[in-house]
């Protein structure tokens, strides 16, 4: 029954996503007359469908009564989930059509992850309030860094649409370049605090639990790679005005640092070395 409701999570989203890439990147004439507030309004109803299955079907897996189980399909599975809940919280306030073309087919793929790596990596001292203050810090921030990236792929490709004179109904869609970038920035400078917080609430756990500082590994290394990178790009946006693709490469890049620390070392571990 569970493969049968992953697997139906898996064609709901796949569905919006082809049907949002369906009326967003080649509309026909009755989409592009509908009024934009109904559509807006009929995408976010839609979505809760999937998402609160999702949602379901993830406490399920997670939670397995011997504490915590955080392996690696589970735990792009979380991201994707968060990824989608937080793209849904801000398309009440924010223009974000056009990132479900791209936000819906990755949490239709991560829906199965869990079914395709069953393995079990059950985390200990899930009881302990800051274990949690600090999986969860860390899990927002990965999942609005993942927002942050798709959102500059997208940036990406309508800049590479604007210069090479190919203007379509896509650029009609979206929001103006500029107000793309402050936005990408905003997602990044929140992601960038929380990032900074699951670090430093990191350090604390284990000082309170181990009585040792953090130990410095792959996982760490790289995390404060991200960390320096997203520093590096917040103080060239306000010292040197970075923006456009310097910042859209820096982010991608960040992003990739941070895929590495949370997801690369949980891969090599529990796939590759079956630890």
């Amino acid at each position: 029954m569970s493969g049968s409701l992953h697997f139906l999570g898996f064609l709901l989203y796949s569905a919006l996503g082809l049907l949002f890439w369906r009326s967003v990147w080649h509309p026909t004439g009755a989409e592009i007359a509908q009024h934009p507030a109904e559509a807006s309004a009929a995408c976010r109803l839609a979505v809760l469908a999937p998402l609160a299955l999702h949602g379901w079907l993830l406490y399920h897996t997670l939670f397995t009564g011997a504490g915590l189980d955080l392996g690696v399909g589970n735990a792009l599975s979380a991201i994707s989930w968060l990824t989608v809940l937080i793209y849904w919280a801000a398309s009440f306030r924010y223009n974000m059509e056009g990132l479900q073309t791209l936000v819906l087919p990755g949490a239709a793929i991560c829906l199965l992850l869990p079914l395709a790596f069953p393995e079990a990596h059950t985390i200990a001292h899930t009881e302990l309030p800051l274990f949690k203050v600090h999986l969860l810090i860390s899990l927002l921030a990965s999942s609005l860094f993942t927002i942050a990236a798709v959102h500059a792929v997208l940036m990406a490709f309508a800049e590479r649409r604007l210069h090479g004179h190919a203007l379509s109904h896509i650029l009609g869609k979206l929001p103006p370049l500029l107000a793309m970038e402050s936005l990408l920035f905003r997602i990044i400078t929140v992601g960038f605090v929380l990032l900074t917080l699951s670090i430093l609430s990191g350090v604390l756990f284990s000082e309170e639990m181990f009585h040792k500082p953090l130990q410095f590994s792959h996982k760490s290394l790289f995390a404060l790679l991200s960390w320096g990178i997203y520093a590096a790009l917040l103080g060239g946006r306000q010292i040197y005005g970075w923006r456009g693709r310097t910042a859209i490469r820096w982010t991608l890049a960040g992003f990739a640092m941070l895929l590495l620390a949370y997801i690369g070392s949980k891969f090599v571990l529990e796939i590759i070395l079956h630890r």
